[in-house]
C-alpha cells in the first residue's frame, strides 16, 4: 500500500512474524518502544505516518496482547518499497525534532468523567482507534491542529475531505445511531460511509458490542467545534 502525503509518499512495512521482513525478531519491548514512543529497534524515528502520537497512551497489557496475537500470524516474506519522503524529510533526525515540538510521549487528549462507559471510549477513541488522527486538520509540519480536533479536515492522502464529527455535525444523532453505523455502515438517514471509514467500520463490527456503545457515548460527549475550511 503507498499512503500519499504532502510530505512524501509512505508504506506500511510487513508486520507479519517473519524474522527477516517482518518482526518476527522483535520483543515485546520493541513493539512497545515502537507503539509509545515512536521508535525502531535499532533506535531510529518512525515517521508520524504511524500514528504513534495516537498509540502512545496504550496500556503496557494492551501492547503484550497486541504483541501475542501478531505472533499468531502467518510468515509472510517479502517488505515494502522503500519510503518516498520529500527532500527535507529524508534525514530521520529531523523526525526527533518534530517530535520534540508535537510528540508528548505516554500522554493523550482523552478527557475522563469516571463514567467507566465513557471513559472506555476515551481510550478506544483516542488511543487505541486513534480517531483524531484523520478526523482532524493539520498544520504545514502535519501536527493535528488542536482546536480542530474531530472537527474535521482533508483526508490524509489527499483525496476528499474527513468528516467533523463533534456535535457541530452529529448532533441529531444518537448513541444507538452511532453504535449501528459503527457495526453495520449505516446512518440515520438511510445512507453509508464511504471511503476508508468503510473499511473502518469492517474493523469495528468486530468489537463487541459494548466497546461500540462506549465509542458512542464518547463521541456524543465531544464538544460542539465548527468544521475548518478545507
Amino acid at each position: 500500500m503507498a499512503l500519499a502525503s504532502p510530505f512524501g509518499t509512505f508504506r506500511p512495512p510487513n508486520i507479519s512474524p517473519d524474522p527477516v521482513d517482518g518482526i518476527g525478531a522483535w520483543t515485546v519491548a520493541d513493539l512497545a518502544n515502537a507503539l509509545i514512543g515512536g521508535v525502531s529497534p535499532s533506535r531510529e524515528h518512525y515517521y508520524p505516518v504511524f500514528p504513534y502520537t495516537s498509540f502512545t497512551g496504550m496500556k503496557v497489557g494492551d501492547v503484550k496482547d497486541l504483541y501475542v496475537y501478531l505472533r499468531t500470524l502467518p510468515k509472510v516474506a517479502g517488505r515494502a518499497p522503500p519510503h518516498r519522503p520529500k527532500l527535507l524529510f529524508r534525514i530521520r533526525r529531523s523526525v526527533g525534532l518534530w517530535k520534540l515540538m508535537f510528540f508528548r510521549q505516554g500522554q493523550n487528549a482523552s478527557h475522563l468523567t469516571g463514567d467507566p462507559v465513557h471513559d472506555r471510549g476515551a481510550y478506544l477513541v483516542e488511543t487505541v482507534s486513534h480517531c483524531a488522527e484523520c478526523h482532524s486538520a493539520r498544520n504545514v509540519f502535519g501536527a493535528i491542529k488542536p482546536d480542530t480536533r474531530f472537527a474535521g479536515g482533508v483526508d490524509p492522502q489527499g483525496t476528499g475531505f474527513v468528516p467533523n464529527i463533534t456535535q457541530a455535525r452529529l448532533r441529531e444523532w444518537t448513541e444507538d445511531d452511532i453504535a449501528t453505523m459503527l457495526e453495520t455502515g449505516e446512518t440515520p438517514n438511510h445512507g453509508r460511509v464511504g471511503s476508508s471509514m468503510a473499511d473502518v467500520v469492517k474493523n469495528t463490527a468486530m468489537l463487541p458490542d459494548s466497546d461500540r456503545r462506549a465509542i458512542a457515548r464518547y463521541i456524543k460527549a465531544l464538544s460542539a467545534v465548527a468544521t475548518p475550511h478545507p
